[in-house]
Parts: C-alpha cells; sequence; structure tokens
C-alpha cells in the first residue's frame, strides 16, 4: 500500500546509499519527501534528491514561506525515517534540541506515527557511552533502530558502524507500514536433500538454499511469522527466523507433516529441492542388504537400487490443519525451451494444485541473478530479475490474497 515517506538525511558519506533506499521505495510506489542537513549537503546535492522524489528537498527551519514545514510534513508522513543518522543526529535527537529542521520535525511528529533510525558511524562514536544512552533513550521513547553493519568504515577503520546495505533498510520500512492484521505465519523449505548410501555418502544435489533464506530474511523483517525448514548443509537465514533442519526426503517428510499439523500457516513456500528417489537396497554377494550405518568397501563395486519418492508438494494442503492455506511451488528446468518450460509448469499446476508456480532455468541463473517468473493458478505471471524482487513479489501476492 503506497505510503508518505518522510526521509531525514544527515552529514555522512552514506549519505549516497540512502539516495538508493529513496529510489528504491519510490519505484515501490511511496510518496517520498526529503529533509537534509546543511551537512548531509556536502555530500549529496538538492538536485539529486529533487531527481529522485519529484519533490524539493527541505533544509532550513525558517526558509520564506516554509515556516510551518516541521509541523505539515510531520503530519503528512506515515512513517519517517532518518537515513543516514550520524552521532550528532542521534544525540541531538535524545535530547529534543530543535533549533533547525530535522529536530523541529522529531518533536512535532506524533505519538504512533512509525519513526525508524538508520545509525552510520565510525565504530568508536558507535560505541561511545553518549551514542548507546541516546539510542537507549530514543527506543524508550518509541524509536525502532535498523542494525549497523560490521566491517571497514569510510575513515578506514573496522567495527560496527556501517549504514545498513539498501534491501534492509527498505525491509525494515516496510515492515514498520505493516499493519498487524496484515501479517502471515509462512512456512519456506531450502535446499537440497540428501540420501544415505551408506554411514559416510550420500546421493544429493547442488542446491544451496539461497532463494529460501533469502525469501524468509525478507519476509521476517517485513514483520511476518516465518519457520525456515532447511537442508542441514543449506543457507542459514539471518535475522527472526525459526529454523528446523532436515537431511534425507524421509527427514523432510516428517517434518512437514509436524509442522503443517501444529500451525496455522497462510502459506507455505516449497522451494526446496527435494531428491526423486531414495536408495533403497545395496546388492551385495548376491543378496540384498539394507543401506548400512557402516562405510562400503570403495575397491568392491556396487549397484545401488532406487526408489522413486513421492512428490511432497502434492500432499501439503491435504497435511495441512487449514486447507486453504497458500502454496507456492518451485519448478527449475535445465535449457528449457519456453514451451517445454510452460509445459512443466501446467503439469504441476495440475498435478498439485498450488496457489502458485516460481519457475527458474539453471542455463539463466548467475551468482547475482535469478531470473525467475511467478505463474498463477488464473493464468498471471510476474517476472523477477533477482532474489530480491522474487522475495518481495511474493510478499505482495501472498499479502494480497490472504
Amino acid at each position: 500500500m503506497p505510503a508518505n515517506l518522510l526521509v531525514i538525511l544527515s552529514g555522512s558519506i552514506a549519505a549516497y546509499k540512502a539516495c538508493e533506499v529513496i529510489s528504491r521505495l519510490v519505484q515501490q510506489g511511496h510518496r517520498v519527501r526529503t529533509v537534509a542537513t546543511s551537512s548531509a549537503l556536502q555530500f549529496i546535492g538538492p538536485a539529486t534528491l529533487e531527481g529522485l522524489t519529484g519533490a524539493p528537498v527541505a533544509t532550513e527551519l525558517f526558509a520564506a514561506g516554509a515556516a510551518l514545514d516541521h509541523i505539515e510534513l510531520a503530519r503528512w508522513a506515515n512513517l519517517i525515517l532518518v537515513c543516514p543518522a550520524t552521532a550528532n543526529t542521534l544525540n541531538r535527537a535524545a535530547t529534543g534540541l530543535a533549533d533547525d529542521l530535522p529536530g523541529a520535525l522529531l518533536l512535532a511528529r506524533e505519538a504512533n506515527q512509525p519513526l525508524l533510525f538508520a545509525p552510520a558511524m565510525n565504530p568508536a562514536m558507535w560505541a561511545h557511552p553518549a551514542t548507546v544512552a541516546s539510542v537507549a533513550r530514543l527506543r524508550h521513547w518509541g524509536a525502532q533502530f535498523i542494525p549497523v553493519g560490521e566491517g571497514r568504515t569510510a575513515c578506514g577503520e573496522t567495527g560496527a558502524g556501517r549504514l545498513a546495505e539498501p534491501d534492509a533498510i527498505v525491509a525494515a520500512v516496510t515492515a514498520a507500514l505493516t499493519p498487524p492484521g496484515r501479517r502471515l505465519r509462512v512456512l519456506i523449505t531450502s535446499g537440497g536433500t540428501a540420501e544415505p548410501i551408506d554411514g559416510v555418502r550420500v546421493l544429493t544435489n547442488l542446491s544451496t538454499g539461497r532463494t529460501g533464506a533469502m525469501i524468509a530474511e525478507h519476509l521476517a523483517k517485513a514483520g511476518h511469522e516465518v519457520v525456515l525448514a532447511r537442508a542441514r548443509h543449506a543457507t542459514p537465514a539471518q535475522g527472526r527466523v525459526c529454523e528446523e533442519t532436515f537431511s534425507s526426503f524421509a527427514d523432510l517428510d516428517r517434518l512437514l507433516t509436524r509442522l503443517l499439523a501444529a500451525n496455522n500457516f497462510d502459506a507455505i513456500i516449497h522451494a526446496a529441492a527435494v531428491s526423486d528417489f531414495s536408495v533403497e537396497l545395496v546388492p551385495e554377494a548376491g543378496a540384498d542388504a539394507t543401506v548400512a550405518p557402516g562405510k562400503l568397501d570403495s575397491h568392491t563395486a556396487r549397484l545401488l537400487r532406487l526408489r522413486p519418492n513421492p512428490k511432497l508438494i502434492d500432499t501439503l494442503r491435504e497435511r495441512s490443519r487449514r486447507r486453504d492455506i497458500q502454496i507456492v511451488a518451485f519448478k527449475l528446468t535445465d535449457h528449457a525451451t519456453p514451451a517445454a518450460a510452460q509445459a512443466e509448469v501446467r503439469e504441476l499446476l495440475a498435478r498439485a494444485a498450488p496457489d502458485f508456480v516460481v519457475h527458474n532455468d539453471l542455463a539463466e541463473q548467475t551468482d547475482t541473478n535469478f531470473p525467475a517468473t511467478i505463474h498463477g493458478r488464473d493464468g498471471t505471471s510476474t517476472a523477477c530479475a533477482t532474489r530480491p524482487d522474487l522475495a518481495a513479489a511474493l510478499e505482495r501476492l501472498l499479502s494480497s490474497q490472504s
């Protein structure tokens, strides 16, 4: 839902990241106005901010014809974001100083109006007792803080104090704008199963679980309740995500039964790469022997007998406590023609009846790009270029149906 967002920029070289945040918020349909301190304008120009938002940047408390802007802008905004928030800005806000436009705006905001700070400063300044006390006081007053990053800062020192990445800031804004009634309970599966051959060998696939982890992180940052069921060696999710792990198909099968029976999930995003086959028997010395916990002799050739696994996606709705649970299936192809890919998607929609199918082709993936298309049961489709795009699109689709 588009909102009125007021972004206050203070004097940090990280202001260039704030421009990226503003650009993404505008692309999402939000109406953005900006306020910049004189120090912020030493790093970015007013023309940049006006070009991004389509509105002039406010800078002066007593500018001609704008003496009441600190009241009008505060009332106009559905949310105020201070990004980047320097140590000076945080300490001034915590003492209630109002001798400049940002300070007056923060005092004029209404008590129930979301206020987010995205700090950016030298690690020593972030750890200073004055800053620590100011952050605690502002939190006590109801402000939210986007966690700082760690690493090398612009001054050459290393530690905590870097401005969060634009993805995290945009997600935090989205979460703050999400009404409690629209929050979802989502189960996500990710990573590849590992089917045991013996006590040390497995049949598996190349799935890393990165896609599922990123979707989980995005939804959690947006304020939704997320459970990530991931393969033991798959990418974990960061942030407020509850995780459960599995290894084999049988592990995941049991885990899904337990989780779906115990929780009222609104949606399940089944992104796990589940093995189509499990090892059933290992013929040895003319007789059938079950898979052993030990290690098979590597000097003797073995033939593995495989049995097909049932399709978990086909049974998710009947296992769930909620028959109206929204189901997102994934279909991976490899160098498929558009016609062949469409046929695969249609077959999955007809057989398992998911609400959405996310299709992607292995030949089109890179480390940074993840071209995918979300196909709806109603015939609609949504194209996504990256994993963050996919996560945001899935959130919009699932939220609109809840």
